[in-house]
């Protein structure tokens, strides 16, 4: 570890993941060295119409790009690495990452273009990693994907602890378990911070062992007397592995279906994180040539997802697979909140079909259990590292907030605890810590392959389409003495229906031109103000008449 400059301070922020569930990335500095720590995405929230992903805002990092030493990542969820095509395409450092999680990334890499140009360096949970001034060294977690690991940063200030996603799983799927030993030692040698997962602080106990799904999908695949459907989320390996298993228990063959979930397949099978039975496989076209009970349909859509495999396949509007009625389908997920409607609708639809549906909380139909750690689990992690600080991080507030009071009730001081929005900053020296000021954090919105050029004052345009529609006013004026040579012509869209509304529209129409003469008689012939009168008349009008508020667009060209 580098020499401690009395100078220098230890800045610990977040511009993602705090506060709410996704896009994390967290951002540790210690004078002239930044490790980051994921590079994250989420999925728009409802009101973010059109659009498809939402990132960090970078501006920080780009302004401080010669200090940045590396990202590290914790594992292979979209919320840890979806952002990374993204902020590599601005700002090129290296990359770490376990096996599994840098052939997750790879892929992603070689989709954007990225991968010939992207430093990317293998780590396990043995290895140590300096950069700069801050060492990086890493410690086994268990999470729903393999792979999972802790870091601790050793700082010329103190070691920081960042646990990534956890849970102590004492039998998990694929034997890998939580390093406590480990974990234990870094605490005894003395932790500065503490960055814990708090996304299931709300809920007391345990959260059940994977190993727990094993026994009840076989019992569902010995039971179904015809086709299992089975969908999950794409990156939990450990289930995907239960579910092969299952299958192959109950001699069963097994498609896969939607491009995410075929990928994961792929890239897990080709590392040696799955394994599959010879001959087990088989391609979606060859399901219907199979008998029903001897065929597992494992598929994308756990989130009712609008364009997801299972959702298609509820419609009937997927081109290889069709539910059949007696099929049964299992939703081996629990709802992502905000997205309990969509789920809703998509087991509506498959028990229209005839299907038999199974679905709700893992608890009560034991097909899904958490991949992160409840109550005594984060106090068990609190008691281990016995950090000084701590910084709950990974959930919306009130997870925060619970979590922060567990943190207290295991004996750390409430002065100690720090409670962050992204951008908020604490600064450490000399063994005090303090929050410092607050850094650009945002969202940045992905909408195609625009990436930020939609911003709120777009959102707020679309939100103002989507509730009352378009008017467009055109109107053609003589240049040489401002009359009215054509129009004007109105443009209903998402308004009224215009074979309906023909009285109303005529009267919009002479209000329109009305208010054109009063103005040209006046001498007023700007154009930015003859159009807010237009759009101000018109409005008013339109609101007594429907008490609707269409966005107006007044076109007025001059000949």
């Amino acid at each position: 570890m580098s020499k401690k400059n009395n100078q220098d301070k230890l800045l610990i922020f977040a511009l993602g993941g705090v506060g709410e569930i996704g896009k994390n990335m967290y951002v540790i500095q210690y004078g002239n060295d930044i490790v980051v720590v994921d590079s994250g995405l989420k999925f728009p929230e409802e009101e973010m119409l059109g659009i498809d992903v939402v990132i960090p805002d970078i501006t920080y990092l780009l302004e401080n790009r010669d200090k940045v030493r590396g990202i590290l990542i914790t594992h292979g969820h979209e919320d840890h690495i979806g952002g990374l095509p993204y902020v590599l395409k601005q700002l090129n450092v290296p990359v770490y990452a376990t096996r599994l999680t840098l052939g997750l990334i790879e892929n992603k890499l070689k989709e954007a273009g990225l991968l010939g140009e992207t430093k990317r360096i293998l780590i396990n949970a043995d290895s140590e990693v300096q950069m700069g001034s801050i060492r990086a060294s890493f410690f086994r977690t268990n999470h729903s994907i393999p792979d999972s690991v802790g870091v601790c940063l050793d700082t010329p200030e103190g070691a920081v602890v960042h646990t990534g996603d956890f849970k102590f799983d004492h039998t998990p799927v694929n034997d890998q378990f939580a390093d406590l030993q480990r974990i234990a030692e870094i605490g005894k040698r003395g932790v500065l911070a503490l960055l814990s997962d708090s996304t299931n602080a709300e809920r007391p106990g345990f959260t059940p062992s994977e190993s727990n799904i094993g026994k009840e999908l076989v019992d569902i695949f010995r039971s179904a007397r015809q086709r299992v459907v089975i969908a999950t989320f794409a990156s939990n390996v450990h289930r995907i592995q239960q579910i092969i298993d299952a299958a192959a228990e109950t001699r069963r063959k097994m498609t896969v279906i939607g491009r995410s979930m075929v990928n994961i397949v792929s890239i897990a099978s080709e590392l040696g994180y799955l394994h599959i039975p010879e001959g087990m496989l088989i391609e979606p076209e060859e399901v219907n040539k199979l008998p029903a009970d001897r065929v597992v349909i494992l598929s994308t859509g756990s989130q009712g997802e609008p364009m997801s495999a299972l959702t298609r396949m509820a419609r009937s509007t997927h081109r290889k697979v069709d539910i059949l009625p007696g099929d049964t389908v299992v939703i081996s997920a629990t709802p992502i909140p905000g997205n309990e409607r969509y789920v809703g609708r998509t087991v509506d639809e498959l028990m229209r079909l005839g299907a038999y549906v199974i679905y709700g909380p893992g608890s009560v139909t034991g097909v899904h259990v958490s991949g992160h750690g409840s109550q005594e689990e984060l106090k068990l992690m609190l008691n281990l590292v016995r950090p000084k600080f701590f910084l709950p991080i990974h959930g919306e507030y009130r997870m925060l907030r619970h979590h922060a009071m567990l943190a207290e009730a295991v004996g750390i001081d409430k002065e100690n605890i720090f409670l962050l929005d992204n951008g908020d900053t604490v600064e450490f020296q000399n063994g005090t810590a303090r929050k410092a000021g607050k850094l650009p954090a945002g969202n940045v919105l992905i909408d195609g392959l625009g990436v930020g050029d939609v911003g709120n004052i777009v959102l707020r345009d679309r939100k103002l389409l989507s509730q009352d529609g378009i008017l467009v006013v055109v109107v053609t004026l003589s240049k040489q003495d401002g009359t009215i040579m054509s129009g004007p012509d109105i443009i209903s869209r998402g308004f009224v229906y215009v074979r309906e509304s023909e009285g109303l529209l005529e009267e919009a129409n002479r209000i329109v031109s009305g208010t054109l003469q009063k103005l040209m008689s006046e001498n007023v012939n700007e154009w930015a103000s003859l159009k807010t009168n237009v759009k101000d008349a018109l409005g008013r009008f339109l609101f007594e008449q429907t008490r609707r508020r269409p966005m107006i667009l007044p076109i007025i060209m001059e000949v």
